[in-house]
């Protein structure tokens, strides 16, 4: 790792804060609400995100509904590059893609409308915590049956003590997968 991308690391860890006890008794929240508040750190955030697009050949940004969106609408604007929001199901008005995944009790299912992506799009996937991986693995999904071409999937936070990443791996092949912090 770079001085400069420590110096970043250490800016993002420094405006999250930790709820403890939310949303239930035992759970550690990692609020990425303070980050967002703080037009440094969020510059930096969307700076480095849209590096890695750039870095990656990417000509089209997707946010995950909710928080990812807050993330890769401005990384897309920064990079030059169209957003193309993934929504729960039933969200999205027109022709979608709809693709389910399993949640740790029961299934979810989300939707990308279908005429925006194409074959010649490389997509970099963006959202802000990467848990046990189901949204994103469903994402690469729909990316893929658009027709268009995972760039790779970048996150700020990866809450590494979950199985997330190793979900994610085959689900990617070959494209990156970068969190700018572990916890």
């Amino acid at each position: 790792m770079t001085a400069g991308a420590q110096d970043v690391t250490g800016l993002l860890l420094s405006r999250i804060r930790d709820v403890p006890d939310y949303p239930k008794p035992g759970v550690l929240f990692k609020d990425i609400t303070p980050l967002l508040a703080d037009p440094e750190a969020f510059g930096a955030l969307t700076g480095t995100l849209a590096g890695l697009c750039s870095a990656h050949g990417a000509t089209k940004v997707v946010g995950l509904e909710a928080r990812g969106f807050i993330l890769a609408a401005p990384v897309a604007v920064r990079a030059g590059l169209g957003f193309i929001p993934v929504r729960k199901a039933g969200k999205l008005p027109g022709a979608t893609l709809r693709q389910a995944y399993e949640l740790e009790y029961g299934t979810a299912e989300i939707e990308v409308h279908a005429e925006d992506l194409a074959a010649g799009d490389r997509v970099m996937v963006i959202d802000d915590v990467l848990a046990t991986g189901g949204t994103a693995e469903a994402s690469i999904e729909l990316v893929r049956r658009a027709g268009a071409e995972v760039a790779g999937v970048a996150v700020l936070m990866e809450l590494g003590f979950l199985p997330g990443r190793a979900r994610l791996e085959p689900a990617l092949k070959g494209a990156p997968l970068t969190a700018l912090i572990t916890v």
